[in-house]
């Protein structure tokens, strides 16, 4: 199975390594083929440029040794796309429909009203209970 995950899931597992997120992400490399999108990077490292700078090598080896399959998007086309409640997010809902993962994770409550069937969108909790 592959299994896109948002930002927020990677930046929660960087900076609390014995939190929950770390253990479902430790897990999701060890059984599932994890997907991250160019954009996922670019949001990770803009937010650890603004708020963490002090942990910046440390997100940088986290990526380095954390397998995962890059997925790139060139341009968004005019495809119509489910609606979402933050524009802002839009990409990353692209991001996950077109990289074709069966499962996207996300702590993000703007995709709780997104409507599709694929990839399942689940909240952390949602993939620890049925999963781990």
């Amino acid at each position: 199975m592959r299994i896109m995950v948002d930002a927020n899931i990677v930046v929660s597992a960087i900076l609390f390594p014995n939190s929950i997120i770390a253990k479902l992400f430790d897990h999701l490399i060890n059984n599932f083929t994890l997907v991250l999108s160019e954009y996922t990077i670019e949001e990770i490292e803009d937010v650890f440029n603004e708020k963490f700078r002090h942990r910046i090598v440390e997100m940088q080896e986290f990526l380095r040794k954390t397998p995962y399959e890059l997925f790139v998007i060139k341009k968004i086309s005019s495809k119509k796309y489910p609606n979402i409640r933050d524009i802002d997010d839009l990409p990353v809902l692209v991001n996950a429909i077109e990289s074709k993962v069966d499962i996207f994770i996300t702590g993000d409550k703007d995709f709780d009203e997104v409507k599709i069937n694929k990839p399942k969108i689940m909240k952390p909790r949602n993939y620890i209970e049925k999963y781990m």
